[in-house]
């Protein structure tokens, strides 16, 4: 049977929608971004993110069907991420979802955020089980060991800040713009992603992360170096290149001290492990990807991460999950609610 998903994502500030199937895969994946809206207030305003979706969601569908070359009665399950996410932008996805499948008659299932991200890399790879999904982006740090289809468990989580979060707000204390993630990973480029600080690494006693500490080390290593005024809360090396470069190769090299000692204690702790996933926005980084990859041949076991497109906020990853939950029979009802 030919079960076809149409997936609905407005978790955060991307209105998105996508189409997958059973026999030809994903078809369609649109997103409409509202990073230029939210950057000239540093990050994510919710009621500003919630406007947005209302205004393109009904679009962004469309366009998913169009490319994929359906009619929405060609669709036989709707796929809605349900959470976790800003409540006020997970509404207006969820209660579109319910209003599409009661007008239409069809099956609807809420989709974990969270869940999409750790099966993403499985979209376009066979990715063989069991495996360690480590799943990093603004707002979430986790590593999961994931056993089938649904099947996993949190082996690890963010107990503050994400490291998404942590780049971010790192380079909003050196005025750069956002998203902080790919402004200072050019900056490190420039250096060579050479450790100039040593900025700590944090606990190696468990696997949980914590970047708050982080992000503080470096605010107070700027204050030593007469970068940075308390008082005042300002920067005082705008003009200063090559201090804003060595300040992200340092947090590019620590980050990713932390994601590799993190990974290898739980290789050591999950013994059976036959693969590594590395997943969610921060997975679009090229240096840590790198550093994963080197990381895992020294450990004799496969890397495997998304597409870009696949790294951000999607719908794809929603179909995906989408689709073997339909085929668990795992549907939802009218009731489905972000709570």
């Amino acid at each position: 049977m030919n079960n076809r998903i149409l997936a609905i994502e407005s978790s955060c500030d991307e209105t998105a929608a996508a189409v997958y199937t059973t026999k030809e895969g994903l078809l369609s994946n649109e997103i409409y971004s509202q990073i230029e809206q939210h950057a000239k207030y540093g990050g994510v305003v919710p009621e500003a993110a919630s406007r947005e979706h209302m205004k393109k969601i009904t679009i962004v569908t469309q366009q998913a069907l169009e490319n994929a070359k359906m009619s929405f009665s060609d669709i036989d399950t709707i796929a809605v991420t349900s959470k976790p996410g800003l409540p006020g932008s997970l509404m207006i996805g969820v209660s579109y979802a319910k209003a599409l499948a009661y007008a239409s008659n069809k099956k609807i299932i809420g989709i974990d955020h969270l869940e999409g991200h750790v099966f993403s890399a499985c979209i376009e790879h066979k990715v063989p089980f069991p495996f360690l999904s480590l799943t990093v982006s603004g707002g979430h740090s986790a590593l999961y060991l994931v056993h089938d289809y649904g099947t996993y468990e949190i082996i690890g989580y963010t107990l503050d800040d994400a490291a998404g979060e942590a780049f971010d707000k790192i380079a909003k204390l050196m005025n750069l713009p956002y998203p902080g993630g790919p402004v200072l990973e050019k900056l490190a480029q420039q250096q060579d992603f050479k450790d100039f600080f040593n900025y700590p690494r944090g606990s190696l006693k468990n696997l949980n992360f914590s970047f708050s500490g982080l992000k503080t080390a470096v605010l107070y290593s700027m204050v030593k170096q007469n970068a940075y005024n308390l008082k005042t809360k300002t920067f005082l090396k705008n003009n200063d290149k090559e201090f804003q470069q060595k300040v992200s190769s340092s947090l590019h090299v620590c980050i990713g001290d932390i994601f590799e000692n993190k990974i290898k204690a739980a290789l050591i702790q999950y013994p059976n492990i036959k693969a590594v996933c590395f997943v969610g926005g921060v997975a679009c980084n090229k240096y840590l990807r790198k550093r994963l990859t080197n990381m895992c041949d020294q450990e004799n076991i496969q890397l495997f991460y998304p597409s870009p497109k696949l790294c951000t906020d999607n719908a794809g990853m929603i179909a995906f999950v989408g689709h073997y939950k339909s085929q668990q029979q795992q549907f939802s009802d009218q009731n489905l609610s972000i709570l």
